[in-house]
């Protein structure tokens, strides 16, 4: 029975876990010499309920962030914890496209299983360009091709620089819905129904083997988050 419980146990904490999520929020336009604030945020964002910092799993907390310049170049970005969120600013110094991103592999295992939360967004200062997405060093990130209400938002994800042709696509609305996408060979597709923000996840579990702080692991769960606003 004691052997039945703590299974138990540890099954509700992998779905807690699963259900949970880093994600970046920003404006997606900024202002050259004009300072950009950002937000990260870690919880389950269907019910829009992050957690407080001081209850963030494992070390997530712990996690970087990332600026990547137009030109490529990568700046490591100072946060600073406030009650159920973390804060940072940047300044834009020209024109062109900035991603902000994260990638942290929790220090806890999930039984044998390694949790890498990924999120990343983007700020265009000046013309209306395209993020390149290999600016985005994440290892699972996704492209988007985002329209206007009642438009197609296409989805491609990539793992390594690769079109991840495995991968489930989750979308959460501001009207509260949570809908699963069907991906295939790395792209999903869904119409937005209302004006608002939409938190789209990426994820995909992978059978890999090694040594994460000391422990053994047999598997990678990885997702990415995007926040994009549908005007």
């Amino acid at each position: 029975m004691k052997k039945l419980f703590v299974s138990t146990a540890m099954l509700l904490l992998s779905i807690s876990i699963y259900a949970h999520a880093l994600w970046i929020e920003t404006n997606a336009t900024g202002k050259k010499g004009q300072q950009q604030d950002v937000k990260i945020f870690y919880g389950e964002y269907a019910e829009f309920s992050p957690e407080k910092v001081k209850d963030w799993y494992s070390d997530v907390k712990d996690f970087t962030l990332w600026l990547v310049a137009p030109d490529g170049q990568k700046k490591q970005l100072t946060t600073s914890p406030q009650e159920d969120h973390y804060t940072a600013s940047f300044t834009p110094d020209k024109d062109g496209v900035y991603i902000l991103q994260v990638s942290h592999s929790a220090k806890d295992l999930g039984r044998t299983t390694v949790y890498q939360f990924n999120t990343s967004a983007i700020v265009a200062v000046g013309k209306n360009e395209t993020a390149d997405v290999k600016h985005n060093l994440n290892p699972l990130k996704f492209q988007l091709k985002a329209g206007k209400v009642n438009e197609p938002v296409t989805i491609q994800a990539f793992y390594k620089d690769a079109v991840s042709e495995k991968m489930s696509v989750t979308v959460f609305s501001p009207k509260g819905w949570t809908k699963q996408i069907e991906g295939k060979n790395g792209i999903a597709e869904f119409v937005p129904e209302w004006k608002g923000k939409y938190m789209i996840e990426v994820s995909r579990s992978d059978d890999e083997k090694g040594e994460h702080h000391g422990k053994e692991y047999t598997g990678i769960w990885r997702c990415a988050t995007y926040l994009v606003e549908i005007k």
